[in-house]
């Protein structure tokens, strides 16, 4: 099970899911406060902004930082649940949460995968580059790029609320 929330709400998702792993995707400088009972291997700090294209002065996402989740969401032992999350739990975090869905079930239907994500928050709006980079690294040949897609932008919200979604 993958969890997705805002950085707001790490802390009470990580104690009600009893989580041992998190995957922080947020701004360089953006402090993020680990719960006492994630150690700190089981951490892992993915640092840009939350664009689209390379924007002067900000981070954008890269094949670095793809590689980074994916090798994160792979070493998750998958025996309590991953927590990722982002500062609104919207673009980058949702992303995440759907590349890393996507390459531990690679069986399963990336329209599948997004629209159970939608399913579970109407909010959520990947990151489309986040996602389209992945979409390369795993052989989905525009797939997971044309799934999230077709299930548009979320509903507007100051910040999501707490989600899962199941891999299998």
């Amino acid at each position: 099970m993958i969890h997705v929330c805002p950085l707001s709400r790490l802390e009470e998702t990580v104690a009600r899911t009893r989580a041992e792993h998190v995957l922080s995707v947020i701004n360089v400088a953006t402090p993020v406060t680990l719960p006492a009972t994630v150690r700190p291997e089981n951490h892992l700090f993915v640092g840009f902004n939350d664009i689209l294209s390379p924007q002067e002065g900000l981070i954008h996402p890269s094949l670095d930082h793809v590689e980074a989740i994916l090798g994160f969401a792979r070493r998750w032992p998958r025996e309590a649940p991953l927590v990722v999350h982002c500062y609104l739990g919207v673009s980058r975090s949702t992303a995440s949460a759907y590349i890393a869905a996507c390459a531990l079930a690679p069986e399963r239907d990336e329209g599948e995968i997004a629209q159970a994500l939608r399913a579970a928050s109407p909010i959520a709006t990947p990151n489309a580059l986040l996602v389209e980079i992945a979409d390369g690294v795993l052989g989905r040949q525009g797939r997971m790029r044309a799934a999230i897609a077709a299930i548009g932008r979320g509903r507007e919200a100051m910040e999501n609320e707490p989600f899962e979604i199941r891999l299998g």
